[in-house]
């Protein structure tokens, strides 16, 4: 069983309030846009992360964290992106590939809208946590956090931090 916290869109920002939810987590996972990398060096001090890069992000964070992380957590299978888009509306590069090889959950950012969501034609769950960074149009910082326990996903929560 493994705790998951799940952020997006830090745009730099990283401060005590998400550092307790961190520290509550036994991984988490960021979903690009991580401006500074002091954000993704904090949190690996403190948890295991793994992070893909957003088209805000340099050379530098290109170079620690790929575009794409697809990987395995428990029994379930993940992939995580910045740019996916949502079901039925999937980026092209993205809509070819879950045709064939689909995860069980797909994440993305950049959207800072938070949305989570089961898409049916795929079978899988589609989470976007929204932006826990205070850039961006939204009103509202937020993230996800949820359990998986071999093959379920279970005990998903919204985590408002609080106006931006």
């Amino acid at each position: 069983m493994k705790k998951i916290l799940l952020l997006s869109d830090t745009h730099s920002h990283i401060d005590d309030t998400i550092l307790k939810y961190v520290n509550q987590a036994d991984e988490v996972w960021h979903a690009g846009d991580i401006g500074d990398l002091v954000v993704t060096d904090t949190i690996k001090k403190l948890k295991p992360l793994r992070a893909v890069y957003g088209n805000i992000d340099d050379a530098k964070a290109r170079m620690e964290f790929p575009l794409n992380n697809r990987f395995s957590c428990e029994n379930v299978s993940v992939w995580i992106t910045h740019i996916g888009g949502y079901p039925g509306k999937y980026n092209p590069v993205i809509k070819e590939e879950m045709a064939q090889n689909p995860p069980k959950i797909f994440i993305c950012g950049h959207s800072h809208i938070l949305k989570v969501m089961f898409d049916k034609k795929n079978n899988l769950l589609h989470m976007n946590p929204g932006a826990a960074g205070k850039s961006g149009f939204h009103k509202v910082r937020t993230m996800l956090r949820f359990v998986i326990d071999d093959d379920k996903i279970k005990d998903l929560e919204i985590i408002e931090i609080g106006a931006k």
